[in-house]
């Protein structure tokens, strides 16, 4: 990953960082308010050799003391110390409490050795510092070799008797909170950039491209009106999932079908990702550019195109098949305009065998020489073979992949078994995904009872502004690869 990815993941994860960083700072806060308040008292204690008057003397002393200052630092911590000040303070039997409290530290470069003692009782540490700084003095002088006179070569001084501490040495609130603020942030961050490795779903045109080079065409956001009105190019024609919709179509003007015929079939990896309601909506949608199209339901294990439109499904494919009827018999035109449907018809025992049959090939032969552009909607790739068989003898593919729903090595698997079948995959439509940005860039459409804007479109700029657009796209005659191919028949 390059440092734009690494960008874009905590951009996109943002939620993870922040949460994972307010419970580390909450753990932190309580943990902090729980904690024992802890006091310190330090006392210094300078340490210098009786030598004699000449310079050498001194400068020998000096350097002597110099590198004992770790023996009596250790000193300090031993129990020839640290029983006595027990005993002094009537802590007996408790010299391994008083050393776990006591910190010892020399000073760079000087003879100061500084005895610092913590307990949650500010005046105990006071005393046990003070006490172990005079127990050190006397057990040094005694440790140390007697000069010729017998007097100590080696002289103990406290500079400044330890105090009792007014506030609190720990915990630092400030500094603890400060610190698990970053630590947070930092697991918040290590798991946002774990979970973008271990995530394997389609979210986005980005996950898209990671698996394959098979152009996006389109990604139609999620709507949660989507179960409730699932031909939204009819119930929500200004919407952004309507206009994603004649983006498709748009984009398929440049699609090159290598002269066959102008059938696509619509399917997806899995099932729930909204290949009927793409099948669906991208028919309206060819319908409102002029073209003559047909809507075939070859989806003959959940058929659900009648329900939606709310057609009768009894008769249709299956029926045709057989041979029981025509399809001008049975397909049943949609609200008045150039879209004919043609429902699944009674589910059979064996729908592999019935689509990938003569007649069938033989039904888009004769639909392609009626209609501009024939939809098919067909079962999803990985469960059932159906998709892959009607493939084969359609002009494209059509591939929905549902954001959030579908796994990487899926659309792998399934584009891998059309490749297989040698089918024309046209590209992938990117369906319901989160709507983020790129809102910001649409415009807000509505209805207007104002009959001189009667017939024409009008659209919110961002300032507020009210301009018509042009007329309806249906008003004109599309230039659909499909149309040219009726022309030259015709």
């Amino acid at each position: 990953m390059e440092l734009g990815d690494y960008l874009r993941v905590l951009r996109s994860r943002w939620l993870t960082i922040v949460g994972v960083a307010l419970l580390t700072l909450a753990a932190t806060a309580v943990g902090t308010l729980l904690a024992t308040p802890q006091y310190t008292s330090s006392t210094r204690i300078f340490f210098a050799v009786q030598a004699g008057e000449s310079v050498s003397d001194l400068a020998q002393g000096s350097t002597f003391t110099e590198k004992q200052m770790a023996s009596y630092a250790e000193v300090a911590r031993s129990p020839i110390v640290l029983e006595p000040v027990a005993e002094r303070l009537n802590l007996e039997g408790n010299a391994a409490a008083v050393g776990s409290s006591l910190s010892v530290a020399v000073a760079a470069d000087t003879t100061i050795l500084q005895i610092s003692a913590t307990d949650e009782d500010p005046v105990l540490a006071r005393d046990m510092a003070n006490a172990v700084a005079d127990q050190l003095a006397t057990t040094v002088g005694g440790l140390s070799p007697e000069r010729p006179d017998g007097t100590e070569a080696v002289r103990a001084t406290m500079l400044s008797e330890a105090q009792a501490a007014s506030s609190p040495s720990s915990p630092q609130v400030s500094r603890n909170l400060i610190l698990g603020l970053a630590l947070g942030l930092m697991l918040g961050g290590a798991l946002a950039l774990l979970r973008e490795v271990l995530d394997t779903k389609v979210r986005d045109n980005s996950d898209i491209a990671a698996v394959t080079d098979v152009t996006p065409l389109a990604t139609v956001p999620f709507e949660d009106s989507g179960t409730s009105h699932p031909v939204f190019m009819h119930d929500d024609s200004m919407g952004l999932r309507a206009e994603a919709i004649r983006r498709l179509r748009t984009n398929l003007q440049f699609v090159d079908f290598q002269d066959r015929p102008s059938s696509i079939v619509v399917t997806s990896s899995v099932p729930g990702e909204g290949k009927t309601t793409a099948s669906i909506n991208l028919a309206a949608s060819l319908a409102d550019a002029g073209a003559r199209v047909i809507l075939v339901d070859a989806d003959l294990r959940r058929p659900s195109v009648a329900k939606y439109l709310g057609f009768e499904g009894r008769v249709g494919l299956t029926t045709v098949l057989i041979g029981r009827a025509k399809v001008e018999d049975v397909a049943q035109p949609w609200q008045g305009s150039s879209l004919d449907v043609l429902p699944s018809g009674q589910v059979p025992p064996n729908p592999s065998e019935l689509l990938g049959s003569r007649a069938m090939s033989q039904l888009l032969a004769d639909l392609a020489a009626t209609y501009d552009v024939i939809v098919i909607d067909s079962p999803p790739l990985l469960p059932v073979t159906d998709a892959a068989i009607l493939s084969k003898m359609a002009g494209g593919t059509l591939l929905v992949a549902g954001a959030d729903r579908l796994q990487k090595q899926q659309l792998r698997a399934s584009l891998e078994s059309l490749e297989q079948v040698d089918a024309h995959v046209l590209g992938i439509v990117l369906n319901k995904a989160q709507r983020k940005d790129r809102d910001r860039y649409a415009y807000e459409y509505y209805s207007s009872d104002d009959p001189s804007l009667t017939g024409s479109r009008v659209s919110r700029t961002r300032s507020g502004r009210r301009t018509p657009s042009p007329a309806p796209m249906h008003a004109k005659r599309s230039t659909w690869p499909g149309e040219k191919l009726s022309a030259a028949r015709r």
